[in-house]
């Protein structure tokens, strides 16, 4: 082989992959913002003076800022381009996460959280698009690798916090670290603008979000969406100081959360490649299910009896969030539906979700304890086991869009 005919090879390999590599950089920082304040949040409350109703409210803002932000990706995406949307997403991203290093109390510091948590919110509804866009025949493994990209920067986040914390003389400077990931994952951006085009799409082909809520399919996902996050994002907010009130220190605490998303990483890998090659995943979502449920009962009944096991189960249970992911890509049959769907079911999933962190923290401050609290997400099983039911039935919300 000549070494031109080597060379464009490579070139070609590059921009096949590259878009996969900018996509998996910025799957790794789609949760650290939010997740990395769980571990130390009663370092942060002594900082800068959060009471448990603010300290509530910061690990509600996620929630908050994906339903309001989140709405607006779709028409973003159209009017500057998916690539420039997420170059926009990562900044606004990477200026948040700035400010509030430099926060000196509990204002600022929520204000800059939400600016952060805006960007995040951007990226995180128009991943699955993207992921249709640039890899339409390979949807199941693309998934699949952001999938497990995103629960690694999870994971990271969640173990790793309180070390860097205290290597690094404070909450400030473990902080500080994902500013570098955010910025690092810009970086891997760039080159994908230079073919950012805008969306095209003719009357037919358009689907907007009010059409999208017209549809059960669009409400069965968003329903789920919802409770998952706020199963979810409890979870991060809150399992730590649960296990420090049962008498684990800060760093057992931080582990049993770094457990409880770290054993995500299989079934993150694992489900959506199975999802995209699967019609009808209910038996796998049951299966999940009854993992939620069985993490709950034992962190209410004995939290300090088995915390490793019950930290397993909930990250078991929360792996309805990849089966989402998956669901999203594989229940649209083009881009332009793909990210309508997304977006509605993101943007109304969130407003539901933002009640999930929110009354877990102020159940506790009213109650004193977490029977009230954790009792409040099994009851939210429910109506997530009926939505998940729908969702993983074999349609397409094309098809609802014409009925």
């Amino acid at each position: 082989m000549r070494a031109d005919e080597k060379g464009l090879t490579v070139i070609e390999h590059l921009r096949r992959w590259w878009p996969l590599v900018a996509l998996l950089a910025l799957a790794f920082n789609l949760r650290p913002v939010a997740v990395a304040v769980g571990p130390v949040l009663e370092e942060i409350s002594a900082d800068i003076g959060l009471t448990g109703t603010t300290a509530g409210l910061l690990t509600s803002l996620p929630t908050i800022c994906f339903a309001s932000f989140g709405a607006l990706a779709p028409t973003i995406a159209r009017k500057l381009g998916d690539h420039l949307a997420i170059a926009l997403a990562l900044g606004v991203l990477i200026l948040g996460q700035v400010g509030r290093l430099l926060a000196p109390s509990p204002v600022p510091f929520l204000l800059t959280s939400m600016v952060a948590l805006a960007g995040m919110a951007l990226a995180n509804v128009l991943m699955p698009s993207l992921v249709r866009q640039h890899y339409p025949r390979r949807i199941g493994l693309a998934t699949a690798l952001y999938s497990f990209t995103l629960t690694v920067g999870v994971t990271t986040a969640s173990v790793a916090t309180v070390p860097v914390a205290h290597a690094m003389g404070g909450w400030r400077a473990a902080l500080a670290v994902w500013v570098v990931a955010a910025a690092a994952a810009l970086v891997a951006w760039l080159p994908l603008l230079r073919s950012r085009t805008k969306r095209r799409a003719d009357a037919q082909s358009r689907v907007t979000l009010g059409q999208i809520a017209r549809t059960r399919l669009g409400w069965a996902l968003a329903v789920l969406f919802g409770i998952q996050s706020a199963q979810a994002y409890s979870i991060f907010g809150w399992l730590p100081s649960v296990y420090r009130s049962a008498g684990l220190d800060e760093v057992q605490a931080g582990l049993m959360l770094g457990i409880a998303t770290g054993v995500g990483l299989v079934p993150a890998f694992a489900i959506p490649a199975y999802v995209a090659r699967t019609r009808n995943p209910t038996v796998l979502f049951l299966v999940i299910m009854a993992f939620l449920v069985a993490g709950y009962t034992g962190l209410l009944l004995a939290p300090s009896s088995a915390p490793w096991l019950w930290a397993i189960f909930l990250a078991l249970g929360t792996a309805s969030f990849p089966l989402l992911l998956a669901l999203f890509g594989t229940r649209a049959r083009t881009p332009t539906a793909t990210a309508a769907l997304s977006g509605f079911s993101q943007s109304v999933g969130y407003v539901i979700a933002t009640l999930g962190p929110l009354s877990f923290g102020v159940l506790h401050s009213v109650t004193g304890g977490w029977t009230a609290p954790i009792a409040l997400q099994l009851c939210l099983v429910a109506p997530m086991l009926l939505a998940g039911l729908y969702a993983c039935r074999p349609v397409l919300v094309e098809d609802e869009l014409g009925a």
